[in-house]
């Protein structure tokens, strides 16, 4: 008489081995580096933030290549990718990302490697050239104004000036320091791309002692 576990073997477990070559893991491997590759030069050639992070870069391209490896391994054999299932589930990544494009790319990268470890090479072709081609659309349109703190330091003088002055534009404020007889304003403004008469309106009134303008992307400076 089958047992229920006899049954689960034969039905469940039966044919779902397959065969791994050292060519199909050549095969494999060949095509994660090449798709890592990809996702590499496209985060180094379009990258926008602050400091490009060389690091995290080569970090997102071995994460293809080892998802890859991870996701090729697990398919061979159903018992195995149950087990892999739960000693994965232990790991916690506890690294900060502050540019949310670098989620993306953390996550493409491991899409692109389930994909090509799994063997769906169409699937990966076609979906990395969308990716890569849509980031590089949406990345080299330019704006006609963009979003930049304006911070202006100026003695108590000068403030109805710097005022009436700044009445021209539409701002928000987002700090204001005072110490003694020196303010120090924090503002978020729009200006056109490479137009500095803003900064040189300020300068020329009168006890206004510095003006920074820089890029801002509303979580931190560009």
């Amino acid at each position: 008489m089958n047992t229920f576990q006899d049954i689960f073997k034969k039905n469940f477990l039966s044919g779902s081995e397959t065969q791994i070559t050292p060519l199909g893991i050549l095969g494999v491997m060949a095509v994660s580096i090449a798709v890592a590759a990809f996702i590499y030069l496209i985060y180094k050639r379009f990258y926008k933030g602050v400091i490009y992070s060389r690091n995290f870069n080569i970090s997102v391209a071995l994460m293809t290549v080892i998802t890859a490896m991870i996701i090729a391994t697990i398919t061979s054999n159903i018992v195995l990718s149950l087990g892999m299932v739960g000693a994965l589930s232990i790991v916690r990544f506890r690294t900060a990302i502050k540019d949310p494009i670098d989620l993306i790319f953390l996550f493409w990268a491991v899409a692109a490697g389930i994909g090509t470890g799994a063997r769906f090479y169409w699937v990966v072709l076609i979906g990395n050239l969308a990716v890569g081609l849509t980031f590089i659309i949406l990345s080299v349109i330019k704006k006609d104004k963009s979003v930049y703190l304006l911070i202006i330091r100026f003695r108590t003088e000068a403030t109805e000036d710097v005022n009436r002055y700044l009445s021209r534009f539409k701002y928000t404020l987002r700090s204001k320091t005072t110490r003694m007889d020196i303010s120090e304003l924090t503002l978020e403004i729009q200006v056109k791309t490479r137009d500095t008469r803003l900064i040189d309106g300020l300068n020329r009134i009168g006890g206004v002692d510095n003006v920074s303008l820089v890029a801002y992307n509303g979580d931190f400076a560009q």
